[in-house]
């Protein structure tokens, strides 16, 4: 029988690194399963005829993307972030964790900081998948996947958290007197996305059938409501790894031992996060009830997500009604933005994007001075719309370029026949439903085809 247990460590330090280690394996592991709830969002959005399609991007951009940033991008935010910066750079302490030593704590530590940095890249790249849907060709997203991991997102992320120039130590950081801030990715991850979503579907052309010779909108309804709010809700959950997770650094060590790390704001990152969701799908479902006379579950899913998305750059710092505040604008704003951009603007953004990661991130951004935890700053006001003109310019650009090439030869689009036939058909050579009588079968509800249905049951809008 054992009396008594004695735990005897003899390198303190090399214990509170690998707890701290593992905390943050598991919340980027928790992030990596948002890429499962952005695949059910997306492919219950999008018709039947191109869930496969759908899907096969979200897997992609994954296996793709992630190649990229490991291989370019991650070097490409270091080397941006010193020459923009204060700091200094070089090719091999930018591309460090390709030569990391493979039996050393400081190898583990770099390839770590590596991963949990790649699936927020991965993030922000899944996200325009959603945008171009249902008529995208494959080569060219994967193409635009590759260009966002390895150059787009890096360049952000090297004038800001690589310590570039919008820091406030950076070429115009230093000039206003203060840093922009973005926690956890608000503009950094979900604005760019969002952005990049919307650049890419203006430069596609909406889908064929959503708008008439008029300019009247027909509604294209997805496939499966069931799929798209399970999707929000594995996404509001791998959330806390997003914002938590930045947040808290379990340990510490120092002479006396070993203590807590970095704990005193992970309180309010969980409740300014809570916040943000649930009062992201009240506004929504509110602004919903006041234009169409119902509450609309898809936009109280897209709410709740917008909600989340608008905190989550600032979520550290600001007063928690200042959250909550924060967090039904942007859920009220996602009806209103979502009406103009296909009503006003004519682009075809699938599933809200924009209105989802772009306007409800610029919104948290913005918002910051006026709800932070010490008060207003003219000087964080200016650095943070500067931040937010920097970052949508270079990403519209980019974005634009890159798919503006692809379409100028002919790779940006599939044929109208394809179209119309469907993209699991055409791109992958599958029917994800064959037990309902082929992709292009659109029933009235008895059994026989509707001669006056729009492909998959669309209606007019107006």
């Amino acid at each position: 029988m054992v009396d008594e247990l004695v735990l005897q460590v003899e390198d303190v330090g090399t214990l509170v690194d690998g707890i701290n280690t593992v905390w943050v394996l598991t919340v980027t592991f928790l992030i990596f399963f948002m890429h499962a709830g952005f695949a059910m969002l997306e492919s219950g959005q999008v018709r039947s005829k191109n869930v496969a399609n759908q899907l096969t991007k979200n897997m992609l951009t994954w296996s793709v993307g992630i190649l990229a940033f490991f291989l370019v991008g991650a070097g490409v935010s270091g080397i941006v972030g010193g020459l923009t910066g204060s700091g200094s750079y070089s090719l091999a302490g930018a591309f460090s964790h390709l030569t990391a030593e493979y039996t050393s704590f400081s190898g583990t530590s770099q390839w770590t900081s590596w991963l949990f940095g790649g699936v927020f890249a991965m993030t922000a790249a899944t996200i325009v998948s959603g945008a171009v849907a249902g008529r995208a060709k494959l080569r060219a997203y994967v193409g635009y996947t590759v260009v966002l991991a390895a150059l787009i997102y890096p360049v952000v992320t090297g004038f800001t958290w690589g310590g570039g120039m919008l820091t406030a130590d950076g070429l115009i950081g230093s000039v206003i007197g203060a840093g922009f801030k973005d926690f956890a990715g608000g503009m950094i991850v979900h604005a760019v996305g969002g952005i990049a979503g919307l650049t890419a579907a203006w430069v596609l052309g909406p889908r064929i059938d959503r708008y008439n010779s008029d300019g009247s909108v027909n509604v294209i309804p997805g496939h499966s409501l069931t799929f798209a709010v399970l999707g929000t809700l594995i996404l509001a959950f791998g959330w806390y790894g997003f914002n938590v997770g930045t947040a808290a650094t379990p340990l510490a060590s120092g002479e006396g031992g070993i203590a807590l790390g970095s704990f005193s704001i992970v309180g309010l990152v969980a409740l300014n996060t809570t916040l943000g969701m649930a009062a992201g799908g009240v506004g929504a479902a509110a602004l919903a009830l006041y234009m169409n006379g119902k509450v609309d579950t898809l936009y109280v899913a897209n709410g709740m997500l917008a909600g989340l998305v608008s905190v989550t750059g600032i979520v550290d710092d600001v007063i928690w009604p200042g959250a909550l505040a924060l967090g039904l604008l942007a859920g009220a704003q996602l009806p209103i933005v979502f009406n103009f951009i296909q009503h006003k603007v004519k682009i075809d953004d699938v599933c809200a994007v924009f209105p989802v990661h772009g306007s409800a991130g610029v919104l948290g951004i913005l918002a910051y001075p006026f709800i932070a935890v010490g008060g207003f700053s003219v000087s964080a006001l200016v650095a943070q719309v500067v931040g937010v003109v920097v970052i949508t310019v270079w990403t519209v650009a980019a974005t634009a370029a890159v798919f503006g090439a692809f379409k100028a030869v002919g790779q940006a689009r599939v044929s109208e026949e394809h179209e119309h036939e469907g993209l699991d058909i055409s791109e992958h050579g599958v029917d994800t439903y064959p037990e309902f009588g082929g992709p292009e079968t659109v029933s009235d509800g008895g059994g026989t085809t509707a001669d006056n249905a729009f492909t998959d049951g669309g209606v007019n809008d107006d």
